[in-house]
């Protein structure tokens, strides 16, 4: 009898501690400064002890709940108008009290790295906007990167709401703020920008499971990535760290004076240009380290500043030493290379440059017209021009075959969480779905480019999937057509960039979707082209359409419908605004012409109206037309006088 008594008191004791340490908590995104969408049930969730009461205070009103078994709770509020700041106060065994909120409209803003690069990347282009921004009503929340292939989760990895303020803006994403920016100025509502994107991620990692319901393949992808001990056994980590072991080691790193040491030197080094990949300068077939360097002259007047290095951009990895000091370094080949020098760096006369370049496969090397010099306040240095280098690594080639776990076949696929069926949308968009949002901006597609054939479906998987889950069939979604990007192509060609543009004009099929075209908002040499204010303002421009109701032309011209009479094909469009023009006073270019063969030829073109009249005297009897179908069109000219541009196309 005793001892019952003593293991309920043990018992009482232990409960009483557990549910003294358990706080009431809230999901990330609802925190200081954060913006809640108006005119929409306001929905406050968290976590606490079992049975634990809450109450919530918001704007004068009060709502009570009791957690559940789990923990969980969740109270609502009534729609309120845009406004505030109001405070947010929960109480339970602790209190939090949250400052600061907005009521305004809310975009989920989402996609892979041109979605990503923030104002911080683009602030040479945009320094003016940065040094001028003022808009304590745009907010920004970044979702941190999160992968879970188990299914949806309940939790983000931390985030916060940041402020439009000078250089606060700079983690912003450069397309949201561009585009909230000019709808705040329009309407003067709050605007908060939830920006869940990671760089070279297809469409596939985004869609939630609800969307893949036809798709039988993937649902057998989803079920298998659940099984922890099968994702461990296709790892792709695994078969890195295989290719890993097998690389030799950098020479320039191993001797008894390192390349980049202001003493060493250098002998049985090559001649080199930069800009340029050295495939294209004599070393073929390289995938590895090579190391740059070269003797520069520096004026009395740049002695002991502070300076900045311009190294354009690099494939795939660098570090920089200049007189024996490191620098910077950039780990993979995107970001445009701006490395601060301190003031005890540069000397009058010569200063030592090194540069470490790593790259993995493909051309290596520095990007051709991009921006190579070493500048203080006052002064400026070409850094292009020769130098010398020297191979310091070798890379093997990459053995597939050498990748087998349990008998697995080359073939059979490795498993990289950013890039699986559902991952990202379960880390990083299924976490909040319970806030309500004004609608969704999409910028990706590139890392589908490769198989345009699939992109139209994935496309409504997504946007089906998403308007389920948050309960709106008709969830505004506005996404950005691909730029150009590569090489120009100076004959008629095919192209999977103009494939997948196809795929995402074919997806506007509805009255609460919009495309934005960008044909003329790239660059050949960059995938992530600097313009993104044009970008982020055409995308305001749909919404204020279709989502403000405004009656405002908000897009380039689009292909409607063809019709072939005698030997010309006449265009119709959508779109034409106040009617069709070339935008730089020439003859319509990038049109091109083929018959029953479809072996296209480049075609004449002229405006007649609102139609465009196609033809050549190379194809008698025409059946089809292409515009701007290449991956870098070489002068896609047609705009209407609003001076959007039109999107690339092919007649059926």
């Amino acid at each position: 009898m005793k001892s019952s008594k003593v293991l309920v008191a043990l018992i009482v004791i232990m409960c009483s501690f557990t549910t003294g340490i358990s706080q009431v908590t809230l999901p990330e995104i609802i925190r200081d400064s954060m913006v809640i969408q108006r005119n929409a049930k306001i929905t406050i969730w968290g976590w606490a002890s079992p049975s634990e009461r809450i109450t919530a205070t918001f704007n004068g009103k009060q709502r009570k709940a009791t957690a559940n078994n789990q923990g969980d709770w969740r109270v609502e509020f009534p729609k309120m108008k845009a406004g505030g700041p109001y405070t947010l106060k929960i109480s339970g065994k602790n209190e939090i009290i949250l400052e600061d909120i907005l009521i305004g409209d809310v975009w989920l803003c989402s996609g892979q790295s041109n979605m990503v690069h923030q104002m911080d990347i683009h602030d040479v282009t945009y320094a003016e906007d940065i040094a001028n921004a003022n808009y304590p009503e745009i907010r920004h929340f970044k979702v941190p990167q999160k992968t879970d292939l188990r299914g949806p989760s309940k939790h983000l990895n931390g985030g916060s709401w940041e402020v439009a303020i000078s250089d606060e803006i700079r983690p912003f994403s450069a397309v949201a703020y561009f585009f909230a920016r000019k709808l705040y100025k329009k309407y003067g509502v709050p605007i908060g920008l939830i920006n869940a994107s990671v760089g070279g991620t297809p469409i596939e990692a985004w869609i939630n499971e609800e969307g893949y319901q036809d798709f039988e393949d993937k649902l057998k992808i989803i079920k298998e990535n659940k099984d922890t001990a099968f994702v461990n056994s296709h790892s792709r980590n695994k078969f890195s760290n295989n290719q890993q072991s097998q690389k030799p080691k950098d020479k320039g790193l191993i001797g008894e004076t390192l390349w980049y040491d202001i003493s060493f030197e250098p002998k049985n080094w090559r001649r080199i240009n930069i800009p340029g990949y050295w495939e294209d300068q004599g070393a073929r077939d390289l995938n590895g380290v090579v190391w740059y360097r070269k003797e520069i002259n520096l004026p009395q007047s740049m002695n002991s500043k502070e300076a900045t290095v311009f190294l354009g951009r690099i494939v795939d990895a660098d570090e920089l030493y200049i007189n024996g000091e490191k620098v910077g370094n950039t780990t993979y080949q995107y970001p445009q290379r701006r490395y601060d020098v301190p003031s005890n760096i540069l000397k009058s006369g010569k200063n030592t440059f090194v540069i470490r370049v790593t790259n993995n496969y493909g051309k290596g090397g520095f990007v051709p017209d991009k921006p190579y010099y070493v500048f203080t306040d006052k002064d400026t240095v070409d850094l292009k021009g020769y130098w010398q280098y020297k191979v310091g690594e070798v890379y093997p080639p990459v053995d597939f075959s050498s990748f087998s776990k349990n008998g697995n076949k080359p073939q059979e696929r490795t498993i990289n969480p950013q890039n699986e069926p559902t991952a990202l949308y379960n880390g990083m968009v299924a976490p909040y779905i319970q806030l309500p949002i004004k609608g969704v901006l999409w910028y990706q597609g590139e890392s589908n480019a490769g198989r345009p054939e699939e992109y139209l479906d994935l496309m409504h998987a997504l946007i089906n999937g998403w308007r389920g889950v948050y309960k709106n069939p008709e969830l505004p979604f506005i996404y950005a057509q691909l730029p150009n990007f590569g090489d120009v192509t100076y004959s008629p060609t095919e192209s999977n960039w103009a494939r997948l543009r196809e795929a995402q004009l074919k997806a506007w099929d509805d009255a609460n979707i919009a495309m934005t075209v960008n044909i003329d908002l790239g660059e050949w040499n960059d995938i992530h082209p600097d313009n993104k204010k044009d970008v982020g303002e055409r995308m305001a421009l749909a919404a204020q359409n279709i989502v403000y109701g405004e009656d405002l032309v908000y897009s380039g011209p689009i292909y409607e419908s063809s019709q072939v009479k005698d030997d010309k094909i006449v265009i119709s469009f959508s779109h034409i605004g106040g009617g069709l023009i070339t935008n730089d006073g020439e003859t319509l270019d990038s049109f091109e012409i083929a018959g029953e063969d479809k072996n296209f030829v480049w075609a004449k073109a002229k405006i007649e109206g609102d139609k465009v009249i196609v033809w050549s005297d190379k194809v008698a009897n025409p059946k089809y037309v292409r515009y701007a179908w290449a991956d870098n069109p070489y002068n896609p000219n047609l705009y209407n006088k609003e001076g959007l541009p039109a999107s690339p196309f092919r007649t059926e």
